[in-house]
């Protein structure tokens, strides 16, 4: 027996609320570290995609959620690859240091989903599963690593809900 492809892959976002601009030499250590860490994300098995911005090799210049707040997109495997890479790797480092570089979120600040395997999630979406997981909770449409659904769990929800006032059609 062969292993077949994924059906469908882990897409994930979370937000920080930066405490300082990029640029003010009290966040040179968090930028100096983004590099090294994006290129270790590129080349950890299971990672298929991350959000970067146009010309440049990360995100940060890229301000969906607040002029002050930092996005970070990306796409996986499993959840088992994106586990590895968060906490089993370089990564656990700046992590572990986070507070020095933002606020202390209230409120979620990640959220996981399923996707197709093969398609990529937009800005737009990521945000908008945010926004489902913090005015519903957990759910198979949007989860956290503590709540993890998995693939088969999340299948109903995995398609993104219709723009408000869009009618539903049916096909066939």
């Amino acid at each position: 027996m062969t292993a077949s492809a994924p059906a469908a892959h882990l897409a994930q976002l979370n937000v920080a609320t930066l405490r300082h601009p990029l640029d003010d030499p009290r966040t040179t250590p968090f930028t100096e570290m983004l590099a090294p860490v994006n290129a270790a994300a590129d080349g950890t098995p299971g990672f298929v995609w991350r959000l970067v911005e146009e010309g440049t090799g990360d995100a940060t210049g890229l301000r969906p959620a607040g002029e002050d707040v930092i996005v970070n997109l990306s796409v996986w495997e499993s959840r088992e690859a994106l586990w590895d890479f968060t906490y089993r790797s370089g990564h656990l480092g700046v992590l572990r240091r986070r507070r020095e570089w933002f606020h202390r979120h209230i409120e979620a600040h990640l959220v996981l989903w399923w996707i197709p395997a093969g398609q990529l999630p937009t800005v737009g979406e990521a945000l908008e599963r945010l926004a489902h997981l913090r005015a519903h909770g957990p759910s198979p449409r949007a989860f956290t690593f503590a709540s993890f659904r998995t693939a088969a769990e999340a299948a109903p929800s995995s398609r993104p809900e219709p723009a408000a006032g869009a009618a539903a059609v049916q096909t066939g």
